[in-house]
């Protein structure tokens, strides 16, 4: 599939001091363990993906834009929001594939995924990667 933002280019680099390893090492979770595959699975969707924190949380972002956000106050499991960044941008033509139904659609530039324990990303994870794959394509 052709890449809608040409400009994306690799930005796996080791978090800042402070950054997302400082930050996880610290955490105190009870869903630490999922939040950490969660991030693997991530990271791991394409090489054009880094982190750093932003609103108190692991937050991932291609060259251009943050596009997604873990929601760690959640009430139950592990919440992550999809989002196309904080400018506002045209969202006609974003369509993502999501035949799992992973996506609880907040708006037209945002979604959130939700996993409730470790069984439920093992089971969700290719799915997952699949729609970030397709999300990062908007950003």
């Amino acid at each position: 599939m052709a890449s809608k933002n040409p400009t994306r280019t690799p930005q796996r680099s080791a978090p800042a001091e402070g950054g997302v390893e400082a930050f996880l090492a610290t955490l105190d979770h009870p869903f630490k363990r999922e939040i950490v595959e969660l991030r693997g699975a991530i990271l791991g969707a394409d090489a054009c993906i880094g982190e750093g924190i932003k609103w108190n949380a692991p937050s991932f972002r291609t060259s251009s834009e943050y596009f997604a956000t873990f929601h760690l106050r959640a009430k139950e499991g592990v919440q992550i929001i999809l989002h196309l960044g904080a400018k506002k941008r045209d969202t006609a033509g974003v369509s993502i594939a999501d035949p799992e139904g992973l996506l609880e659609w907040l708006g037209k530039d945002r979604a959130s995924v939700r996993f409730r324990d470790a069984k439920d990303v093992k089971a969700k994870r290719a799915a997952f990667v699949d729609v970030v794959r397709q999300w990062i394509e908007y950003v």
